[in-house]
This record gives C-alpha cells, structure tokens and sequence, in this order.
C-alpha cells in the first residue's frame, strides 16, 4: 500500500516516537496529519502521481460530507496533466458554509455545487470533468490552462484518430455557457480565451504550449497531426503545420526516447534511424522545411522564436 496509516503501522509494531523519528530522518514524507509514504517512493513519482497520493491521503482523513476533491486535486484524480505546476496543497470544494477554514495541506473551496457536477472516479469523490476544467483554467497559469483544456477536449472528441469537430464544439459551448454564469468570477476572462482557443488534436501538454506560443509569436493558422502519405501506403501524422509559412514542427519528448515502453522494445538506435527515415520521407513528400523542437525552446515565445529561426522559419508578416 502507498499511503500508510498511522493506524496500520501502530498495528504493525510502530510507535508514534519512532513515526516522529521516520519523517525527521527523511524515511517517511507526512502527507496528511495521519497518512505517510516512504520517501524512496516518493522521489520516483512525477508531480501529477505525488499530488495524487496526496488527494488518497486527504480523502481518508475525511469526515463524511466532507467536500468533493476539486481544482488541480481533482484534475490529478481524473488523470490530467498539470504541465509545470505543482499544487501546494489538496483543493476541496464544499457547496455551503463551513465552520473550519482552509488547514495546512488542504484549501477549503466553498462554492456552488450542482450534483451534475460531481462524480466518484475509482472511489474518489471529485469534481466531473467540465467542471474540473473550468475551475482549474481560471486559476491556473496561460500554459498550465492550455494543456489541461487541450487534454480535456481530446477525451471528449477524439475517437481512435478521428477527430469529431461536432462533438468539439458541443463541448466548447457548454463551457462558455459556464462562462456566461461566472462572469465577474475569478479568472473568468483567462478561462474564456482558453475554452476558445483550446483544440483536443494536441497530443502532448507540450504540444499545447508549443502552439500557444506559436499564437504569441503571430502564428495565426496552427495546423495539428497533420497527415502526410507514408511509403507502403502507411501515413504520417506531423504534430503542427505553421500553414502561412510553410513549415512543419514537430514536438520532440524524451519520453519516445528514454521509455522503454514507448519505444515499443526497440532498442534507441532503431528508434533514432526510424526517426530519421520518416522526417526523410516528410520532408521529401511535401518539401516543406521540418523543425524539431524541446521543452527548452517552448519556454517562452522568444526561445520559440530563436529556435524556429535556426531552420530558418519566421513568423508571417502582419
């Protein structure tokens, strides 16, 4: 079990003192006031897995009626990315008064909160989707929004490798309904401009903010997974197409690279010569210049800029 009781390791022999002992040492990490987890684990996790153990451990230190996991808590429930934000505490959202304030590593949310809002996901009370998404991009920062309005429209309207434009725009204006309701709200104005501009081709959070910072450099038709005819009839798909210029982009993860899994049981050099092959065929195919770009140049819209220049590829003129 992650999540270890105080109840279970006094059941298992442990004293508080040597608890106490555990987390000074760096042994244990105390998530909750009762609730701990090994630090060896820890260390493994990515932030989204570390602030999920963190949502188990305050829901078991619950009492009934306690709230429904919200925000950033309930977005890690429901498997959402949170591209570089790290949340400080677990979110909690009540629908009435509550006596008790917000304590160390929970913030009390009181809000509206319709029953169509909510939903047990694998036993976690939390926020549904649409109603965790619109919470979180109105918090949230520009690029940490983005991603997370991308991955949520993708779930709703992609269907193996169709995207249904419909069912997209359904849910975007159900949004913006949710919009209309919270003028006057916090982030209402972000949430808005986000809900608009989000598009559920985006594959990656990186591909997300690599297209919001294509927009801040002018960028005004962003083309995603871009079919191009393969050799054999197969077909390619290229992560954006920078249509008023041209040009290709492609969004390169160290996951592809480094995950075995990802990589198929492939060993890194083949991964690389396949890579090459195809961006070969790509570039053949539709003579269109091909960049490649990293975390580090979607930092901000000038390392996109400076990067994009290196292949030779600039923004079109206004």
């Amino acid at each position: 079990m992650s999540v270890r009781t105080r109840a279970q390791l006094l059941s298992r022999g442990w004293s508080d003192r040597r608890i106490r002992r555990a987390v000074a040492s760096g042994q244990f990490r105390r998530l909750q006031r009762n609730r701990y987890v090994l630090q060896a684990l820890w260390r493994e996790l990515w932030p989204e897995s570390r602030h999920l153990l963190e949502v188990v451990a305050a829901q078991g230190e619950m009492r009934e009626g306690g709230g429904v996991h919200s925000y950033m808590s309930a977005g890690v429930a429901l498997g959402m990315p949170l591209y570089r934000h790290v949340p400080s505490r677990v979110h909690a959202t009540f629908p009435a008064p509550v006596r008790s304030g917000s304590r160390p590593g929970l913030a009390r949310h009181c809000e509206s909160l319709p029953d169509e809002d909510v939903a047990d996901h694998d036993g976690i009370l939390c926020t549904t989707l649409e109603r965790t998404t619109f919470d979180v991009i109105r918090v949230v920062g520009r690029e940490t929004a983005v991603a997370f309005a991308d991955a949520a429209l993708r779930r709703v309207a992609l269907a193996g490798r169709r995207y249904e434009v419909d069912a997209a725009e359904e849910w975007r204006s159900r949004m913006l309904e949710r919009v209309v309701l919270a003028r006057g709200a916090r982030g209402v104005r972000q949430a808005e401009d986000v809900i608009r501009f989000a598009d559920g081709r985006a594959q990656l959070p990186g591909e997300s903010v690599t297209r919001l910072q294509l927009a801040r450099l002018g960028y005004g038709r962003v083309g995603l997974q871009v079919p191009v005819p393969g050799p054999s009839g197969a077909e390619y798909f290229v992560d954006l197409e920078l249509e008023e210029v041209g040009a290709l982009l492609e969004f390169d993860g160290q996951g592809k690279y480094l995950d075995e899994a990802l990589r198929s049981g492939r060993t890194l050099e083949v991964v690389l010569l396949d890579e090459k092959r195809r961006e070969d065929w790509i570039r053949g195919t539709t003579q269109k210049r091909l960049a490649r770009v990293e975390d580090e140049h979607i930092m901000t819209p000038e390392a996109l800029g400076a990067r994009l220049a290196g292949f030779g590829i600039h923004p079109p003129r206004p």
